[in-house]
């Protein structure tokens, strides 16, 4: 079985623009070969927010080049607008998988609605690596209702396939890099073995909840890199726990990142600020 051999956490949060109270539990720059091809797990939440009229708190417009970024909601709503022309609100249980390729500028705004209720917050984003070949890929948008992704039930809990492929029921996520994103629920006392692709990098963020890896206890809002020789996991969960499982093939490529813009060499860097500097990344 495989067993936790590393935790990341990030207890220190800060705020993303006005509307996003983030803890950045994973970052490439602690262990990129060891979390490839995953860049980034920011956790915003959980917060409560009251309601409120005029300009929807959120993030301006900003750049991104060299990935992609997964946002999904558990609580709230998040609208999106970007320069590919791609954008629409997502709601709990969604998902949004920007591509921001060869350069894209967005903006993450609460939506309208939410801002006028209020209420509470919950949400992640997570940044995946493109190899160097689908770096300079056209940027796109994928709006992912809840829907259309697949929930298969397993011992008390769910699972909903949100990327690749579980027991022969596929995500509706296109996707670059060979990753699975399974966002799995267990009730209190639950216990449930996942079998994994064989290759992967594999790791497992609690969100809310409790569970227990072989002899190690995950808390609340860290991440547990899984090694080990055989491909499985055992989870048990000691109060009910959402959880995302993240598997991915190991892209084995320099990885150099600048802020919003992940290449593979300083010289892609200068070349995508003075890109970006010069408007090359369009216009929302």
């Amino acid at each position: 079985m495989k067993q936790i051999s590393r935790i990341f956490s990030g207890d220190r949060g800060h705020w993303v623009g006005d509307g996003f109270p983030v803890r950045s539990l994973l970052s490439y720059q602690d262990d990129a070969l060891a979390v490839s091809p995953f860049l980034l797990f920011d956790y915003a939440g959980p917060y409560v927010f009251e309601p409120h009229q005029g300009k929807p708190r959120g993030v301006g417009a900003h750049p991104h080049k060299g990935f992609e970024t997964v946002t999904i909601v558990y609580e709230g709503e998040v609208s999106h607008q970007d320069s590919s022309g791609g954008g629409g609100t997502i709601r709990a249980g969604d998902v949004q998988w920007m591509t921001a390729g060869r350069g894209i500028i967005h903006e993450e705004f609460h939506s309208n609605d939410y801002c006028l209720a209020g209420g509470p917050f919950r949400m992640v984003q997570l940044w995946v690596n493109l190899r160097a070949q689908d770096k300079m890929t056209e940027p796109s948008y994928q709006a992912i209702g809840a829907d259309q992704i697949p929930e298969v039930q397993i011992a008390d809990g769910r699972l909903r396939v949100i990327a690749g492929d579980y027991e022969g029921t596929a995500g509706p996520a296109a996707t670059f890099t060979p990753i699975n994103l399974w966002d799995l629920r267990l009730e209190k006392a639950a216990e449930t073995a996942l079998d994994l692709p064989v290759g992967h990098n594999v790791m497992v963020a609690l969100l809310s909840g409790s569970i227990t890896i072989g002899d190690t206890r995950l808390q609340e809002a860290r991440i547990g890199l899984l090694t080990g020789e055989e491909d499985k996991v055992v989870i048990q969960a000691e109060e009910r726990s959402d959880i995302l499982v993240m598997t991915g093939e190991p892209i084995g490529e320099p990885v150099v990142g600048y802020g919003p813009f992940v290449m593979n060499s300083e010289a892609e860097i200068e070349e995508a600020i003075r890109e970006y500097n010069s408007g090359g990344f369009g216009k929302i």
